[in-house]
C-alpha cells in the first residue's frame, strides 16, 4: 500500500510539472529578460514552505551567475528590506498570492518602485496584480490526500525557478569554469583549479645553472624539498633536470660528483606542461611518464620555467 502511495504521490508531482511546459509563454521570457538587464540583484521573498523554495532559487540563481539572495517578508518589515537598492528586483513566492506577510509588504515595495516579478498558483491575487510580472505556477491538485500540505506546488514553484535560473545561464553564455568560481570548496573547483595556482614559484622554485657544482646543486634539491632541482642554461631556459634517482646513479657512477657541473649529472629533456592547464591534467601527465612533478611554463612557445608543481601539491589540492 505505501509503494502505491508513493508512486501516486510521484505521478501527480510529475504530472503537475509536464504542464508548466504549456506556462512556459512570454511571461517566461519576459521574466528572463528582467532579470538578464537587472542593474542590480535579485531579492527573493517567501513564507514558509514557499520561503524555503524561495531561498533554493535564490541560491541556484546566484550559483549560476545572476547575483540574488533570499528575504523573509517578515524580516523584511522589520529592518531588512534596508538591504533592498532600488536597481534590484523582486522575486516573490506565494501559491494563493494572499498570504497576510507578503500582502502588508506589497505596498512598501510599490513604494521603492523595485520591478516585481510573481510565482504564483492564483494569477487573480493581489501578489499577481501587484506583479510586473506574472509566473503562473497553478497545479490542479497537491500530492496530499487532504489537499492541505503544500507538496506539488512548492515543486512546480521550484521547477519554474530552476528553467528560469537555466534559461538565464545559456542568456549569460555561463561556462562550467564560471560555475566552479562560484565553487571553490567543492568538486567542481578542485576539478578546474589549474596548473599555476597550485605551482611553486620564486624561492621555492628550485634551479640552478648549468656550471653550479653538484654541491650547491643537492643543497638547493634538499632546501626546497620537492626532490628535484630544474637547469637552466646562461639564457634562463630549461635544459635539464636532476632528481633523486639521478643522484643515485651519478653517485655509482663517480666517486667526486661533488665537484662535478649540474650539467654533467642532469637529464635532458625534462617533462614540462603549461600553466593554464587544468591540474588535473598535470595528473594525466605524471602519470604516463611515471614522474612525480613537472615544470612549468607560461606557454608551449617559452622555454624560461614560470614554477614547478609536484604531485603532493596535487594531493592536498584533493585532485588525486
Amino acid at each position: 500500500m505505501s509503494v502505491e502511495r508513493g508512486k501516486r504521490v510521484l505521478k501527480i508531482e510529475a504530472d503537475a510539472i509536464r504542464s508548466l511546459m504549456d506556462k512556459i509563454d512570454e511571461n517566461f521570457e519576459r521574466a528572463v529578460e528582467l532579470i538578464y538587464h537587472c542593474r542590480g540583484k535579485v531579492v527573493v521573498m517567501g513564507v514558509g514552505k514557499s520561503g524555503i523554495i524561495a531561498k533554493k532559487i535564490a541560491s541556484t540563481l546566484a550559483s549560476t551567475g545572476t547575483p540574488a539572495f533570499f528575504i523573509h517578508p517578515v524580516e523584511g518589515m522589520h529592518g531588512d528590506l534596508g538591504m533592498l537598492a532600488k536597481d534590484d528586483i523582486v522575486m516573490i513566492l506565494s501559491n494563493s498570492g494572499e498570504t497576510d506577510e507578503i500582502s502588508r509588504i506589497l505596498p512598501l515595495l510599490q513604494r521603492y518602485g523595485n520591478r516585481l516579478i510573481a510565482f504564483t498558483g492564483n494569477i487573480h491575487s493581489n501578489l499577481a496584480k501587484a506583479g510586473d510580472v506574472v509566473l503562473d505556477v497553478s497545479v490542479r491538485e497537491e500530492a496530499c490526500p487532504f489537499g492541505l500540505v503544500p507538496t506539488t506546488s512548492t515543486t512546480a514553484a521550484m521547477a519554474l525557478g530552476d528553467a528560469l535560473a537555466i534559461a538565464l545561464l545559456e542568456q549569460r553564455g555561463f561556462k562550467e569554469g564560471d560555475f566552479a568560481t562560484f565553487h571553490p570548496g567543492g568538486y567542481l573547483g578542485k576539478r578546474w583549479l589549474t596548473v599555476g595556482e597550485l605551482m611553486h614559484t620564486g624561492e621555492a622554485f628550485p634551479m640552478v645553472r648549468e656550471d653550479t657544482s653538484m654541491r650547491e646543486a643537492i643543497f638547493e634539491i634538499t632546501s626546497k624539498r620537492l626532490g628535484v632541482t630544474g637547469v637552466l642554461d646562461a639564457d634562463g631556459n630549461l635544459v635539464g633536470v636532476i632528481t633523486d634517482g639521478d643522484l643515485r646513479r651519478a653517485l655509482e657512477k663517480y666517486g667526486d660528483l661533488l665537484n662535478r657541473k649540474a650539467s654533467e649529472i642532469m637529464t635532458r629533456n625534462p617533462k614540462w606542461i603549461e600553466m593554464d592547464c587544468l591540474a588535473a591534467r598535470a595528473v594525466q601527465k605524471m602519470e604516463e611518464y611515471s614522474i612525480t612533478s613537472l615544470f612549468v611554463f607560461k606557454n608551449g612557445e617559452e622555454r624560461t620555467p614560470v614554477g614547478i608543481i609536484h604531485l603532493h601539491d596535487l594531493l592536498k589540492a584533493g585532485i588525486v
